[in-house]
């Protein structure tokens, strides 16, 4: 286990802050690119050996303090019954309706085939240095909802908006695979689970409020400090009763917040974020420009105002980033805090 990212989790100071991106193992990393001219994407996620060598890759090359499991939000629909292709992108083989629901995998069955993603978590625990610290993930139960009723996250999730009583009736055969996927992972190794709810930003907060929130009470009763949260382009209205709540371990932050103030005010737990990972496309000046305004108006802040941060980016990691600059970044970060 990574100690800064454990100071982290348990809201200790660090005069250094742990490091963690999104999308860290992926697309622009030329050690994920040589393991993809041999396999599929999902011979990836699903072979839990070479997933935990994805994951390992950005620790070697970057050294990241953290890692994190490589696999897709989607495999759980896919365990639903859903047929699931990657052409490049994801690809379902119908969208939801309320005459499929009764069609869904019970429990049992949709458990067991992610099974792959245990086998892939404890790969992955054992290939890392004992120094560095483990997540794993879920997705948000709305994203997943709005995917099963779009088949993509794009727009205005006209679909997946018509009807709350189907997310609540599919949310009955979804939550508690979820919930069992995430004991799954963290019997595993992992230290914390995200649940990363990309789409929950094209709701309302009033929406947020009635349909997500009760899903994600019923998460962290059952497992107090050990799941985390990040919600792109939610505001302060659609997070404002979650961040009260001590049973979360912490909160991952876009970069349309202001980590600065997120800090100040800090209940509890960790808080992750947020640089914007568009600029580590920049020019290199003008990246160095932003990423030093970034640094130095958080060291601003004192020791403790800081405990808690895992520095990172305000979304996952774009296909085409420099490598170079993903090496600065981490480099400068701890030569400011050091």
């Amino acid at each position: 286990m990574n100690k800064l990212f454990q100071n982290a989790l348990k809201g200790l100071p660090n005069q250094t802050p742990p490091i963690w991106f999104m999308r860290q193992a992926g697309r622009y990393h030329q050690h994920y690119q040589k393991l993809r001219q041999k396999y599929s994407f999902v011979q990836l996620c699903k072979t839990p050996e070479l997933a935990a060598e994805v994951a390992l890759g950005p620790i070697q090359d970057f050294d990241f303090d953290v890692a994190i499991l490589f696999s897709d939000i989607l495999f759980p629909l896919e365990a639903l019954g859903f047929g699931l292709e990657y052409n490049p992108g994801p690809q379902l083989s119908f969208k939801l309706d309320a005459s499929k629901i009764n069609q869904l995998n019970p429990l049992a069955e949709a458990l067991q085939k992610l099974e792959f993603q245990r086998q892939a978590v404890a790969a992955t625990r054992t290939l890392l240095p004992a120094t560095k610290s483990l997540i794993g993930f879920i997705g948000g139960p709305w994203t997943l909802f709005s995917y099963a009723c779009e088949g993509e996250h794009r727009g205005q999730l006209e679909l997946a908006k018509k009807d709350g009583s189907l997310y609540r009736h599919f949310s009955e055969f979804l939550l508690p695979l979820l919930i069992a996927n995430i004991d799954m992972q963290l019997e595993s190794g992992a230290e914390v689970v995200m649940i990363l709810d990309t789409a929950a930003g094209e709701l309302s907060a009033q929406q947020f409020h009635t349909w997500v929130e009760p899903d994600l009470k019923q998460i962290i009763n059952l497992f107090p400090q050990q799941v985390g949260y990040y919600a792109k382009g939610v505001q302060n209205g659609h997070l404002k009763n979650l961040y009260q709540d001590s049973r979360w371990a912490g909160f991952g932050y876009d970069h349309r917040w202001d980590l600065k103030e997120r800090l100040e005010n800090r209940p509890f737990g960790f808080i992750q974020g947020n640089f914007d990972q568009a600029l580590l496309k920049a020019d290199f000046s003008q990246f160095k420009h932003w990423l030093e305004i970034y640094l130095q108006e958080l060291k601003t802040l004192s020791l403790e105002q800081r405990s808690g941060w895992v520095c990172g980016l305000g979304h996952g990691i774009l296909p085409a980033t420099p490598e170079s600059s993903v090496k600065y970044f981490i480099e400068r970060t701890r030569e400011v805090f050091s």
